[in-house]
């Protein structure tokens, strides 16, 4: 399953770098959420590479480890997300046409937007609402499909935890569902949402509260950290170190600057070519009126204001839990404050519901 919202599912993130898990409590509809458990474990950088899982065991046991701490029971459900080149998401037009014709057809059609053989992906879809008003004969679809190879690898890293991923959604969508539940929206406003993990990078560009464009691009926190311990012969550890503006003995923090700087105009320069993009294709002449940062390298030094000055933009700094405060005292304030940056995808699977 790859879209969609009775009861909530627990959310569970398998970064490169780390594993976050966040459990939420619905107080009734229109009502909100209170936020119950939450927590992260790191992973060693070996363990997924670009989003590929390369020592299932070590995750699994990451993940067991996790929910054990959390005294969370293996019983409850859970959903989980996928990213990268793996993913593919299209919004595209085709003629109006009931349901059950779109059920039948929407394999063939989607064979001229996906990159891959389409017996290898799961293939999922969506009629935007709204989409058949404008009275030109078409709909709009939005089309995700993931390759089922990585489905079941993330599936069964979950499954050798002794947990049931019932829901496999995309991170884009997670995100943006986490936006939604603490954010609001003005008519025909142009927002980005940027999420910047460790090896992947994911842009969404939302038009008055809808998605229209999304795009993950292979950037992000590795190529400080790679970048530094090449410049300066140093460990990874200690340029993971330096990147976070931390001084290691004999070399000053000071001495990492331009990197981190140059660094950040590389990234800049691809969010950037990605908004330039989808200006060029969008029916909207309205400018990007606001950047939502999220992910663990928001919080390398200058990033937001860099980011902010190249894109000619205001960019602030995702909080996935603006509207969701703690409902339980395994959700301190130090641990909320903590894991800010890093549980927006977390967040918005937790939104997730049993038959999405």
């Amino acid at each position: 399953m790859l879209f969609g919202r009775s009861k909530t599912l627990v959310g569970l993130d398998i970064g490169d770098s780390s594993v976050k898990i966040v459990e939420l409590k619905e107080l009734g509809k229109g009502k909100g959420f209170r936020l119950l458990k939450l927590g992260w474990e790191p992973l060693s950088s070996e363990a997924i590479v670009d989003g590929q899982i390369m020592d299932s065991q070590l995750v699994s046991e990451t993940i067991t480890r996790l929910m054990n701490r959390l005294r969370i029971k293996s019983s409850k459900p859970v959903a989980t997300a996928l990213c990268g080149h793996h993913v593919i998401v299209k919004r595209i037009s085709l003629p109006i046409m009931s349901e059950a014709e779109l059920d039948e057809s929407i394999h063939w059609e989607a064979e001229q937007y996906i990159p891959f053989e389409i017996d290898d992906v799961n293939l999922d879809y969506q009629i935007l609402e709204g989409s058949s008003l404008a009275g030109d004969g078409q709909m709009d679809i939005l089309l995700a499909a993931a390759k089922k190879d990585k489905i079941n690898d993330y599936v069964g890293v979950v499954g050798d935890a002794g947990l049931h991923a019932t829901a496999v959604d995309i991170a884009a969508f997670a995100i943006q569902n986490c936006f939604e539940a603490n954010y609001e929206f003005e008519p025909n406003q142009v927002i980005a949402l940027v999420d910047i993990g460790s090896a992947v990078s994911t842009i969404s560009v939302l038009h008055g509260g809808t998605s229209v464009y999304w795009r993950d691009i292979n950037i992000g926190g590795n190529q400080y950290t790679d970048t530094i311990q090449k410049e300066l012969n140093l460990s990874a550890e200690q340029a993971e170190q330096l990147k976070r503006g931390e001084e290691i003995e004999g070399i000053p923090y000071e001495k990492a600057q331009p990197i981190i700087s140059a660094v950040n105009e590389d990234i800049g320069t691809e969010i950037q070519k990605t908004l330039d993009f989808f200006k060029q294709i969008s029916a909207t002449d309205q400018p990007l009126e606001r950047l939502y940062l999220t992910g663990g390298t928001v919080q390398v030094v200058h990033m937001k204001e860099s980011l902010g000055e190249r894109l000619n933009t205001q960019v602030e700094l995702l909080n996935p839990f603006r509207k969701i405060p703690p409902g339980s005292k395994d959700a301190s304030p130090e641990l909320i404050n903590e894991m800010m940056p890093t549980a927006t995808v977390a967040v918005g699977l937790a939104l997730r519901k049993m038959g999405d």
